[in-house]
């Protein structure tokens, strides 16, 4: 079988291919819809301006999600998560536009095609992903593997590569100074393997395409020695260092002043991603304290009746990098409660609230007046829930991890609570959702954990 097929020769070629196949299905899904939901032919002047608008901020958009580049190897979620986002975002600048220029716009249109150019979409990434996972298994367009490895890290690389034949990665030889290789030879009988000064006829005289050098950060000698021997081969080189073991955010690899940069822990809300984000949160807050506005005078007018003090309660919390911030919330307690007990962690069965307080409290409904803190930029809807500054200080030494929470805005709803991790429940716990949201942040999860909040994140046994 031929490793370098059609599909490695005209990458570019098959990209644009690509992009086309998404404009036809945005196209056609687009006038399909307007036959079903509306019955007329052909579509009216707003119909078409809308459509033109859609595949243009499609096109617009598709760059900032990435949606083009290469997925080999890439988790399936991820790459249909990244379609969705983008499609979401499309739909989130069109009916910004059509609020703003009032366009007579159907809306069972508009949501009709919303589905089925998603459904068309992912239809189309599903299918490619098939495409390419069967003709990688039968052997084409594959990348010929060769490890140089040393411990833990280089078996760890090796058994992956190995369980994953879909991605065309073809594991040929490995090669180490490790006397133990019982673990490597196990996974494929016909498997190469020797010691690393082997290595270097081999990749000379076989078709190899990557090297990839998996060793421990420890082994910079010897990974010198090893680019040294390699200094002739047309080969890729990748090094994978041993830093599984740590715990990281957004890991990568950047060039800084030219100086080739390993990011261990990063924000995700960087470049693009940050106008992504604040556009979500600055659109969605905005439609839904219109959307809510009548229920909060309601609430306002219950505090106020229910005992004397201010209607909202403002709280210093923190948030992106550590910087502070007051919170709203609605008063759900009386207003001297805490002069002489000071900040305390609630709890279940405490008896703080007032009745209607404890009403708010239970149902999270004290928590909406946080959409003007969005709405300012305080805070985002979806993020790890903001702290005192006194529980910081406390929780920063006991929960591994705590301060890294603090790399994205804190948000209204989070990972965390949707999953039952609020109020007084295992601290532990809760920092390991919100790193996994930090980790794993998209316009997707967002809509996601948005959509869970509206069914399982308002009324919460651990809300009190």
């Amino acid at each position: 079988m031929q490793s370098v097929g059609f599909l490695r020769e005209h990458a570019l070629l098959f990209s644009w291919l690509l992009r086309v196949f998404d404009w036809l299905v945005i196209l056609l899904t687009a006038l399909l819809s307007h036959y079903i939901t509306l019955g007329i032919w052909p579509p009216a002047a707003p119909y078409i301006t809308a459509v033109v608008l859609g595949l243009a901020l499609f096109t617009a958009i598709a760059p900032s999600f990435n949606l083009y580049r290469n997925w080999r190897g890439s988790a399936k979620t991820q790459e249909l998560g990244t379609m969705i986002g983008a499609w979401a975002m499309v739909f989130l600048l069109l009916a910004l536009l059509t609020f703003v220029t009032k366009s007579n716009i159907s809306r069972a249109w508009a949501i009709s095609w919303f589905a089925m150019g998603l459904t068309g979409l992912l239809f189309g990434r599903l299918l490619l992903r098939s495409f390419l996972s069967k003709m990688r298994t039968l052997g084409y367009n594959q990348r010929h593997i060769v490890i140089l490895g040393s411990g833990n890290v280089g078996q760890q690389v090796a058994e992956t590569l190995s369980d994953s034949e879909e991605t065309g990665f073809r594991l040929n030889a490995f090669f180490t100074n490790d006397t133990d290789l019982t673990s490597v030879k196990n996974l494929n009988p016909q498997l190469i393997t020797g010691k690393i000064k082997e290595s270097f006829d081999y990749i000379s005289n076989n078709h190899v395409d990557q090297v990839w050098i998996a060793m421990p950060i420890s082994k910079v000698k010897q990974i010198q020695v090893i680019l040294k021997g390699l200094a002739h081969s047309t080969a890729d080189i990748r090094l994978v260092p041993d830093i599984f073991g740590f715990q990281l955010i957004n890991q990568s690899v950047s060039t800084v002043a030219g100086l080739p940069v390993v990011n261990l822990s990063l924000t995700p809300m960087d470049g693009a991603n940050r106008y992504i984000k604040a556009f979500e949160d600055k659109v969605l807050a905005a439609l839904i304290l219109l959307a809510i506005s009548p229920l909060l005078a309601i609430l306002a007018i219950g505090v106020k009746l229910s005992s004397k003090g201010p209607i909202f309660y403002r709280q210093e919390r923190v948030s992106w990098y550590g910087k502070s911030f007051y919170m709203y919330k609605f008063r759900s307690m009386p207003v001297d409660v805490e002069d002489n007990s000071g900040a305390v962690w609630a709890k279940a069965g405490e008896k703080r609230a007032t009745p209607f307080g404890a009403f708010l409290r239970k149902t999270s409904l004290d928590e909406l007046p946080q959409f003007w803190n969005v709405l300012k930029g305080d805070m985002s809807i979806v993020g790890p829930r903001p702290e005192r500054p006194v529980f910081v200080e406390k929780f920063k030494d006991e929960i591994p991890g705590y301060m890294q929470k603090h790399k994205v805005k804190a948000g209204i709803t989070g990972w965390a609570q949707i999953h039952g991790w609020r109020g007084d429940t295992d601290l532990t716990k809760r920092i390991e959702h919100d790193l996994h949201y930090i980790e794993n942040w998209s316009l997707w999860l967002d809509i996601k954990i948005i959509f869970m909040t509206i069914f399982k994140g308002f009324i919460n046994k651990n809300a009190y």
